[in-house]
């Protein structure tokens, strides 16, 4: 039977299929079920400074809302502070405390003094990990891209030296040079990354003229961007690298660790196929690994990564070439009427 371990974070998990931050895990039975099914690690829905801010200016608008009706009663309601981050550090706990596979955090913060506060409070609760989303919106043209990445390594560093369990990045892809803000990142005290970040972009109802975010998930043409990072990466240096968007089956997942990622993580698959599919992808694994002879999975990672194909153009720009040059293949697929 082929030995589908690895190691992600410095955890040892006991295959490379972990739970991204999602609904589905807000719910201890489901987490239970996704234990069940096979998963190595789940990494729990994420924690929003922004929620937690609009949470509690709603609660103060409403307390105040009857305020200075009458000179006798200027206030209806007793002083009351918002929970903040409470119930979700309560939820931590508990999702901790009903599994037995590792439980990661997802924070996403939006001030320096905010990411190592709640960095700290999320450290306390007992979970294994923590998975920073670092993402900037521009909103100023006179902020430089230098700055941006500078306060993001300042907040890696300063994390870092907080807390003593394992950070990890939720990338965007949206960096000049991944490679090199991943190297700079690692420096800094990212223990690893998660290639890439699902970011949802806005939409324009036109009917009624209105911005709107509709929910889509992946699908299986989306893993081309982090298969391509995952090869770029593969022994560039000592972090680690789990890759993620349009995983649904045991293949894409091995396509990942052949270009060199350490492990993947799932949701769509999930809400596509359902909980029960994570143990048809780890059959799909196990099955390959056997037939192709493999007793486990560093006997094949990085194979077919930039560093161990012997073609040198492998993984760059002159792939984009060769596809051009071949573009009459296009019209054998789909011909034009």
């Amino acid at each position: 039977m082929a030995n589908l371990s690895v190691k992600y974070l410095g955890l040892e998990l006991k295959n490379p299929i972990i739970i991204g931050a999602s609904n589905i895990v807000d719910n201890i039975d489901n987490l239970k079920r996704l234990e069940d099914a096979g998963a190595s690690a789940i990494v729990y829905k994420s924690l929003f400074e922004e929620q937690i801010q609009l949470e509690s200016l709603q609660l103060d608008e409403n307390l105040r809302e009857y305020e200075n009706r009458s000179a006798e009663m200027t206030s209806l309601f007793p002083s009351i502070e918002h929970a903040g981050a409470d119930e979700h550090l309560e939820k931590l706990r508990k999702a901790k405390a009903n599994v037995k596979i590792p439980i990661i955090a997802s924070l996403n913060a939006l001030q320096k003094d905010t990411w190592i506060e709640y960095s700290k409070l999320i450290a306390e609760t007992g979970v294994d990990a923590i998975e920073l989303n670092l993402y900037a919106t521009p909103k100023d043209a006179d902020k430089d891209c230098k700055s941006i990445v500078n306060e993001q390594l300042d907040i890696i560093a300063n994390v870092k030296k907080m807390i003593n369990i394992p950070i990890s990045v939720k990338l965007s892809p949206f960096y000049s040079n991944v490679l090199n803000i991943v190297s700079r990142m690692y420096d800094e005290g990212a223990d690893g990354f998660v290639l890439f970040n699902r970011l949802y972009q806005p939409d324009i109802d036109v009917d009624k003229e209105v911005l709107h975010f509709p929910y889509h998930l992946s699908n299986e043409e989306d893993n081309r961007l982090p298969l391509r990072f995952a090869g770029l990466l593969y022994d560039n240096f000592r972090g680690y690298v789990c890759s993620n968007t349009g995983i649904f089956t045991g293949k894409d997942v091995i396509k990942m660790l052949l270009a060199g990622a350490d492990c993947t993580q799932v949701v769509s698959t999930l809400y596509k196929n359902g909980i029960g599919h994570i143990t048809e992808m780890i059959k799909e694994i196990e099955t390959w690994m056997d037939t192709k002879g493999y007793k486990e999975i560093n006997d094949f990672k990085g194979r077919v990564s930039r560093k161990n194909l012997k073609d040198p153009y492998a993984y760059r720009r002159a792939q984009y070439v060769d596809i051009i040059m071949k573009s009459d293949e296009i019209f054998k697929k789909y011909p034009l009427r």
